[in-house]
């Protein structure tokens, strides 16, 4: 998908669904499907695939260029190689598998070291903290690593990456 298309597409996406209020599924009330697909939008809005490009990019949120190598962003550098290349991701899998994978990967792919975006069980950690901040756990603002947004965000910009 071409940057203009991109944005024509956000743009009438934004319009589409402003005013509309929604709330997120918390991360115990997920439901799955088939145990690798997640068919509702977290949040209860669409994703916008501009802003899932930059918490994709971003250091301090998705922080998916550290392991992922992505070829629709050459602007940015040191792409991983821990996990897999992503070009093509969007021919490979359907919205809800992607929802699925960046939401819990661990769940999708047991032996995954992608962490789990979408969980905001401290429990479920070896060493909870405050995401990427190095901040020690704090049980009152203890939540999850991306907003269920942001994971919708990136799913919508996972989607438009078709071309190998």
């Amino acid at each position: 998908m071409t940057r203009p298309s991109l944005t024509a597409a956000c743009t009438f996406s934004a319009l589409l669904w402003a005013g509309t209020a929604y709330a997120d599924i918390s991360p115990a009330d997920v439901v799955w499907e088939d145990e690798i697909a997640i068919p509702a939008s977290l949040s209860g809005a669409p994703g916008d695939p501009v802003a899932g490009a930059a918490a994709f990019a971003s250091r301090s949120a998705g922080n998916c260029l550290s392991c992922h190598e992505n070829s629709a962003m050459p602007e940015h550098d040191f792409h991983g190689n821990v996990g897999p290349s992503l070009d093509g991701t969007g021919a490979r899998w359907s919205e809800a598998e992607l929802r699925g994978i960046v939401a819990n990967a661990k769940r999708v792919f047991p032996d995954s070291m992608m962490p789990v975006f979408y969980n905001d069980n401290p429990a479920d950690y070896i060493r909870p903290g405050d995401a990427y901040t190095a901040r020690a756990y704090n049980p009152e603002t203890f939540s999850t690593l991306l907003s269920a947004q942001q994971i919708e965000d990136i799913v919508a910009y996972l989607v438009t990456l078709t071309d190998w």
